[in-house]
């Protein structure tokens, strides 16, 4: 396809002196000049036009200026001749074009690439306009998307109350982004047995969050495989499975884990951990006692053939099993993890009740630069009590 040459509009009055300026003006140019006496006699296909004072009006100046470039030229300096040009926003202009024809063409050529650049700042905000746009519409789908995946994790969790066997469960899960990596469940084996684990994937998002949907399919599976026995075997072995399971997806996650079995005739927990942070807290709420519970393992998923270790744990008969992942310690005071974590048993010890804890907690957020607004991470916290509450 050919492309038509450019066009430049001359306005001005007929006669010698209208074709000298035509003559001048497309000398050894890359346009063509139009002439024409009025402004609505002018192509469309016109760019920019070069008008003379003596053949526009003052109300035609506007007209000019809203339409196209336009560069004015005069014989004279004479002010009443340029101002309503000026008025009307026309800022460039020549005197004696003839005589400077020259000039005149570069201010052509230059008000040309002005134009063209113009055109090609038009187009470029046009797409972006339309990047945006369809960016818009994509991050509403992802939003409607996480939304949706929030509410399918959230019908995952165990049902609020729970109580199994005397022991109540209870929790609070604040995901950062609308989807979280913290996972945590509450399930009754028999008569004598509840089984519970807490998990904190690394990261947080959709990924993470797939990783928490593999985890309760797989401790489910494998909770209807047990049999029952030998308890304190239960928790290194699921965390042993699972870290295999992990490393043979090669996602690149891993877990923070803590697996506990109760054994409600014998009022003991039997557990195993991978990495827990903050450890777990025990509170004897009829002597006031609180410790925080031993032992350290491996996290899950990270390296293989990890073996990971059995603890055993009297609970009291009236006593409460504090949990929280590490999204807790951002917003406490205190420049050292050590401080933190002291600042979070006093609270726990305080505190009788998981919404009295988090009350505090986001209390401390909002006095703190988090603002209480968004986290940097997701922030979970489950409480076990027993043995002295009924079924629900």
């Amino acid at each position: 396809m050919v492309k038509s040459p450019t066009l430049i509009g001359l306005l001005d009055r007929p006669g010698e002196a209208r074709d000298a300026l035509a003559a001048a003006l497309g000398l050894g140019a890359s346009y063509t000049v139009t002439v024409a006496e009025h402004v609505d006699a002018l192509p469309a296909e016109a760019v920019l036009i070069v008008a003379h004072v003596r053949a526009v009006s003052l109300d035609d100046w506007p007209l000019l200026a809203r339409r196209l470039p336009t560069i004015v030229v005069t014989e004279t300096r004479i002010d009443d001749d340029l101002l309503p040009a000026v008025d009307a926003g026309l800022v460039d202009y020549l005197v004696e074009p003839l005589r400077h024809a020259d000039v005149l063409r570069r201010l052509v050529a230059r008000a040309l690439e002005h134009r063209q650049l113009a055109e090609e700042h038009a187009r470029d905000r046009a797409r972006l306009a339309e990047l945006n746009e369809n960016l818009e519409t994509h991050l509403a789908l992802l939003r409607l998307d996480q939304q949706a995946g929030w509410h399918i994790q959230r019908k995952l969790l165990p049902v609020q109350p729970l109580t199994i066997n005397g022991v109540a469960c209870d929790y609070w899960l604040a995901p950062s982004l609308y989807l979280s990596g913290d996972f945590l469940d509450y399930q009754r084996f028999d008569g004598r047995y509840s089984v519970f684990y807490f998990a904190d994937v690394s990261g947080h998002g959709a990924s993470s969050a797939f990783v928490t949907v593999l985890l309760r399919y797989l401790c489910n599976r494998w909770l209807g495989e047990w049999d029952g026995q030998r308890p304190e075997a239960l928790a290194p072995r699921w965390l042993a499975q699972l870290n295999r399971e992990l490393l043979d997806t090669g996602i690149g996650k891993h877990v923070t884990l803590f697996v506990g079995v109760i054994d409600h005739d014998q009022r003991e927990l039997h557990y195993s951990l991978g990495a827990q942070l903050p450890m777990p807290v025990l509170v004897d709420r009829s002597r006031g006692e609180v410790d925080v519970l031993r032992g350290e393992g491996m996290p899950v998923g990270l390296f293989p053939n990890v073996e990971y270790p059995a603890y055993r744990v009297s609970l009291p008969a009236n006593f409460r099993l504090w949990l929280c992942s590490d999204g807790v310690l951002e917003g406490l005071p205190g420049k050292t993890l050590t401080a933190r974590l002291d600042d979070l048993k006093r609270r726990i010890v305080v505190c009788d009740d998981l919404a009295t804890l988090r009350a505090a907690l986001l209390a401390g957020e909002q006095d703190a630069a988090t603002g209480g607004e968004e986290r940097p991470d997701d922030l979970t916290i489950m409480t076990l009590s027993g043995f002295d509450h009924d079924n629900a």
